[in-house]
């Protein structure tokens, strides 16, 4: 990926907002550093749109709403948004079909399939706070998985004819029209009164690996902390920029940069 751009040539004198991936893009090794959540706070308070969007369950995007520096956010790869009015906490769903019984069942065999196929990997210890999707846990909680397994998951969901996305931790399916930026569209026309392609470059996204593609793909200020080139073989399309820095610190980067223009 060395033909993609540093940060440093990104135009963010004009930027409204930023959305970025929470797990290996703004936390580092499974923890959210002082250094992020404080760069965080800063364009916050600096009146910048922060919308984290994430593969993580409803059950943390609850408390993510309540409790972060941020305007909303998106969960289980764009199957809601949640966000606080007045103090109170509002969820909107890309696709209510999505809780039908016989996808449930069919979720199930996916599961069991999986777990059969494929040794060494694990249902995600946070599923029990989902509501659509399956995340199977491939290098979380378990001794990461080789690509050829992890591409024998993504092959499961597909043959079962779920949508599928690969993170820096879990391999997630669903049944359902949706991703990230479904999501995100419905959240800018709802709560902001935009239509996201007539303001693509007033905002930017920052991500790490596959299940941030459509972001990647859309946004013309795309970007990646340093370690989405590990997910190179991964991804068809990569970000527009990449920081120097990996993980939270590549967060802390591009909100330095965005605070130093603005």
């Amino acid at each position: 990926m060395d033909e993609f751009k540093s940060i440093s040539q990104m135009e963010v004198k004009s930027l409204k907002g930023l959305f970025f991936d929470i797990d290996d893009t703004f936390s580092t090794k499974g923890k959210i550093t002082p250094e992020a959540y404080q760069a965080a706070w800063k364009l916050y308070r600096a009146g910048k749109i922060l919308v984290p969007l994430t593969g993580r369950p409803a059950g943390w995007c609850d408390h993510i709403a309540r409790m972060w520096p941020v305007h909303a956010v998106i969960g289980e790869n764009g199957a809601f948004y949640c966000t606080m009015k007045k103090g109170r906490m509002q969820k909107y769903y890309t696709e209510e079909t999505c809780r039908e019984e016989k996808r449930i069942k069919k979720m199930a065999t996916i599961k069991e399939e999986i777990l059969r196929e494929v040794p060494g990997a694990g249902v995600a210890s946070d599923q029990s706070w989902r509501e659509f999707d399956l995340a199977i846990d491939h290098g979380e909680d378990v001794t990461r998985l080789s690509r050829d397994k992890i591409e024998r998951i993504v092959d499961i969901f597909k043959k079962h004819g779920a949508n599928v996305r690969i993170s820096s931790i879990h391999v997630n399916g669903w049944f359902g029209e949706y991703d990230k930026l479904t999501a995100l569209r419905m959240y800018v026309k709802q709560e902001l009164g935009m239509d996201l392609d007539n303001c693509n470059t007033e905002f930017a996204f920052i991500g790490d690996s596959p299940n941030d593609e459509p972001l990647f793909s859309y946004f013309k200020k795309s970007v990646g902390v340093a370690n989405v080139r590990d997910y190179s073989p991964f991804l068809k399309t990569g970000p527009r920029y990449v920081t120097q820095q990996r993980n939270g610190m590549g967060f802390v980067e591009l909100a330095e940069w965005i605070l130093a223009v603005a």
